[in-house]
């Protein structure tokens, strides 16, 4: 009987820390101007333009301490948020580049890479809409 209890307090245990598991995150997708040519893009090519090494696209970029900042620069980078915010301030420092213009909410930068065909950015894939085009989805 003492077996039986012991089992079944640790069956609910374990079922107690599954339920109080944070939700998996949303996917996040980069996004470029509907005009624009690319249709694909791979995790070190959007790391180029998101820390600076390329001008070929404009980056946009979510807000500071926002989760979805600081969950896709590992994602796509492999750098924490504060590593990419300060290779942006040497850049700037050293007149090498303009940090990313930063938008409040998903829907901001969806509509700043739509107003721009050379700007790119990155958005909650429930966020996406046809004003867009996803050419990168991270888990």
């Amino acid at each position: 009987m003492q077996k039986l209890n012991t089992t079944m307090l640790c069956m609910a245990c374990l079922l107690a820390a599954s339920a109080a598991a944070p939700a998996a995150r949303a996917e996040t997708v980069v996004i470029v101007n509907k005009a624009n040519p690319a249709t694909r893009m791979f995790h070190d090519q959007a790391a180029q333009f998101f820390l600076g090494k390329s001008a070929m696209f404009t980056p946009v970029d979510q807000p500071e301490g926002s989760a979805i900042r600081m969950d896709f620069y590992p994602k796509v980078a492999d750098k924490d948020a504060a590593q990419v915010k300060a290779l942006w301030s040497k850049l700037v420092f050293t007149g090498k580049g303009t940090a990313p213009k930063e938008y409040a909410s998903n829907a901001e930068v969806r509509k700043a890479v739509a107003a721009d065909p050379k700007a790119i950015g990155y958005i909650d894939k429930s966020a996406l809409d046809d004003s867009v085009k996803a050419i990168l989805t991270l888990p």
